[in-house]
Formats: structure tokens, C-alpha cells, sequence
């Protein structure tokens, strides 16, 4: 048990010590190393813009059906303003002097 807790501890120092970086296999693939390390970082950095852009996309979609249910009750609203009926209720709520014609238009043409 003591040998194997010494191997541990040796392979460990020689890791973290900085040594295992001077030996011949890291030395030949340094620029391998250095480029996978490249890639990962760049990996990382574009999954997190990537996830950032999606919760934007998620939010501007929110406030894009907000605005449509807005503008439905609006358009509902004028709608309900806009008809014949509403529009003499409201003419006679404010005794106004107005009366619903008859007889249809005429255009007087050049």
C-alpha cells in the first residue's frame, strides 16, 4: 500500500511539477497541444455565444407574440368602434343632431 501511495504521489509531483512538459513526446507535439487547446477554447467560447444568441431568439419571440395579442385586441377593439350600430349609439349618446340617411349617395361626376 505504501508502494503505491508513493507511485501516486511521484507521478503526481512529476505532473504538476512542470517536469512531464521538458520530456521528449511533449516537446515533438507542442504545436498539436497548443492547437487542440486553441480548439477547445473556441468551441467553448462559440457554444456559449450560441446559447446566448438563443435565450435573445427566445425573448424576442416573447415580446413578438405579446405584440400580436396587442394588436389583435386593437384591431378587435376598432373593429367593434367602427360599426354602424356603435357609431349611432354613440351619436345619440352625445345628442348629436345626426340622422341615418336613406337615400343613397349621390356623385356629381365632371
Amino acid at each position: 500500500m505504501k508502494l503505491k501511495f508513493d507511485n501516486i504521489r511521484k507521478s503526481f509531483v512529476h505532473v504538476f511539477g512542470g517536469s512531464v512538459l521538458t520530456e521528449n513526446f511533449f516537446l515533438r507535439n507542442m504545436r498539436f497541444i497548443l492547437v487542440v487547446v486553441l480548439m477547445m477554447f473556441l468551441f467553448i467560447s462559440h457554444r456559449y455565444s450560441v446559447l446566448q444568441k438563443m435565450s435573445e431568439i427566445e425573448r424576442l419571440e416573447r415580446v413578438l407574440k405579446d405584440a400580436r395579442y396587442e394588436s389583435l385586441t386593437i384591431s378587435s377593439s376598432l373593429t367593434e368602434a367602427s360599426r354602424q350600430g356603435e357609431i349611432e349609439r354613440r351619436v345619440a349618446a352625445a345628442a348629436l343632431e345626426l340622422k341615418v340617411t336613406n337615400e343613397p349617395v349621390y356623385h356629381i361626376g365632371k
